[in-house]
């Protein structure tokens, strides 16, 4: 077995599965097949949708085909020639409390039927268990995962190996430890469905989460039952590479139309805004007025056409670095989602530790819950912790000009000119400019990415917060004689001052506020040139600017 990751962004990746009977690329969904009740064939998953893989259960199987399965294999059973996973009866003795039928004889099964990826028969954990039936689940799943290696008789198959814990996420984490140690190919989030099913979907972050954190970072992520598209940005960039849902069948039967935005009832559409072949073909009211079979298959194809299309949008926006905005543009389709992005504040780190450093587009900020997004973080912790002044500087801040980058600008030009006028002592000015969103930008850094690569919607009160609290930590951290704040009157100016007074108290660093209603002028380049002067004399100029200083 291999998986090859081609491109990555935040915890999403394209990657390359390569199985016995083929491969197939991530992120991907593995539509469930029940061989009993086929709403779409196998064969036409394969050849008119292009699915690689699908996935179907080896417990319902062996109750309806035994041995005929066997000597059919799994592949011509079904009239599928790609990839096929099979699902042990997991969800079954989640439902039912019982399988009647032994874990061995679960993992002999899947082999003998040609599994090009299969599953052991774990213990599932319930929404409604308590944290000793939970533990009880995680151990007993340890347990027959150390189990199967002794059983298998098989070297090409591929076999998952699920991680429990449900609504416990320090037993989902101590889960993936157990079943990290094991030398399982891929990896799998058990019990997820009662939490989608109730819109949970920030309960689900952190259960993804702590099963990513905690498992070989080179084996692929499956998420059980996540069908709908709403969340697949969501899923893929928390890490998970692969899903199965038989949700675009069930959808169908009870007449659910799926878009990236949600679920709509065929009957209140008047319009498909689809163009899928179906869509393209049929109007709403052509379909109500079918047989139900008809109607049903024809429903499954769109969801599984909707399906496909937004992993598409998912890889291209790995692809070019933009899954962030994907992301954020799909959770305004659900407060739920919406909610649950706003949780990726609190794994800002980690996001920023895993994801890419080099980036191939700008950044853009819309809200202040654009300031968990990876790019934002790092600059932080660099700014920081890596970027270094000089003991004697003299921390001089400026308001930035409407033109960015500001190197390229006239008010750059003008600026060294009249710092020249101080001689040796303009090597101990540190230029900074503060703006929003970073606030901060040291002149040496301006053309960093992604300081001037990027687009801003404009602040609101969490980005305001924010960057004043950089700005303020910034100059708390760096060892300084003295700072100037030129204020141009601006909010962001005035929140500033107040930070910076309370900042330099602490650290006991003196602090003299220019107002200038025109900071850029020549002026009060000159007041600013005489400041600097004085305050590296050690003297407080205050009473040398009246009207400008306090």
């Amino acid at each position: 077995m291999c998986f090859e990751v081609r491109e990555s962004d935040l915890l999403g990746r394209i990657g390359v599965v390569k199985t016995k009977s083929g491969r197939f690329e991530t992120p991907a969904l593995l539509p469930v097949v029940n061989p009993a009740i086929q709403v779409v064939s196998p064969r036409e998953l394969h050849e008119r949708l292009g699915f690689e893989a699908i996935i179907t259960n080896a417990y319902i199987i062996m109750k309806h085909f035994g041995q005929e399965a066997v000597e059919k294999g799994i592949h011509a059973l079904l009239g599928f020639p790609g990839v096929v996973a099979t699902d042990s009866g997991a969800y079954q003795l989640l439902v039912y409390g019982r399988v009647d039928v032994r874990p061995e004889e679960v993992v002999a099964y899947q082999e003998d039927v040609g599994s090009d990826i299969a599953t052991i028969l774990d213990v599932p954990t319930g929404w409604t268990d308590s944290r000793e039936e939970a533990l009880r689940t995680v151990l007993e799943t340890a347990r027959r995962g150390r189990e199967l290696w002794s059983l298998r008789r098989r070297e090409d198959v591929l076999w998952i190996g699920p991680v429990q814990g449900g609504r416990f996420t320090d037993l989902v984490a101590r889960s993936a430890e157990l079943m990290g140690e094991l030398p399982f190919h891929i990896h799998a989030l058990g019990s997820p469905v009662p939490v989608m099913e109730a819109y949970r979907f920030d309960v689900l972050v952190d259960m993804i989460l702590a099963a990513k954190l905690h498992l070989p970072p080179e084996r692929p992520l499956h998420l059980f039952g996540a069908g709908h598209p709403m969340m697949f940005s969501l899923a893929v960039a928390l890490g998970c590479d692969t899903f199965d849902s038989a949700a675009y069948a069930i959808f169908a039967r009870d007449g659910r139309y799926m878009t990236e935005a949600g679920t709509a009832r065929l009957e209140e559409l008047a319009y498909f805004p689809c163009s899928c072949p179906v869509c393209a073909k049929y109007e709403p009211s052509e379909l109500l007025e079918m047989p139900e079979r008809e109607r049903v298959r024809l429903l499954a194809m769109h969801n599984l056409y909707a399906c496909l299309r937004e992993l598409r949008f998912i890889k291209q926006a790995i692809r070019e670095g933009s899954l962030w905005e994907l992301l954020m543009l799909r959770a305004h389709a659900h407060p739920s989602l919406l909610k649950a992005a706003r949780k990726l504040a609190s794994y800002s780190d980690v996001l920023e530790e895993r994801s890419p450093v080099a980036r191939k587009r700008g950044t853009f900020i819309f809200s202040s819950a654009d300031l968990a997004r990876p790019e934002v973080v790092r600059f932080r912790k660099r700014l920081l912790k890596r970027f270094s002044t000089p003991k004697s500087a003299l921390l001089l801040l400026l308001p930035y000009p409407p033109e960015r980058p500001f190197s390229r600008s006239p008010h750059y030009d003008r600026l060294l000119s009249a710092l020249s006028g101080l001689g040796e002592l303009a090597r101990d000015v540190q230029v900074c400019l503060y703006t929003l969103p970073f606030g901060l930008v040291p002149l040496e850094l301006d053309q960093v990415h992604p300081l001037s690569q990027h687009e801003f919607a404009g602040a609101d009160e969490g980005i305001l917060r924010w960057a004043v609290e950089l700005a303020a930590d910034f100059v708390r951290s760096k060892p300084s004689r003295a700072v100037l704040l030129v204020s141009d009157g601006s909010e962001l100016a005035e929140e500033l001052e107040v930070k910076l007074r309370e900042a330099c108290g602490c650290e006991g660093k003196p602090l003299l506020v220019l107002r200038r209603a025109n900071p850029w002028s020549e002026e009060s380049l000159r007041s600013i040139v005489a400041a600097l002067a004085e305050l590296a004399k050690g003297r407080h100029p205050s009473k040398l600017f009246t009207g400008l200083g306090e």
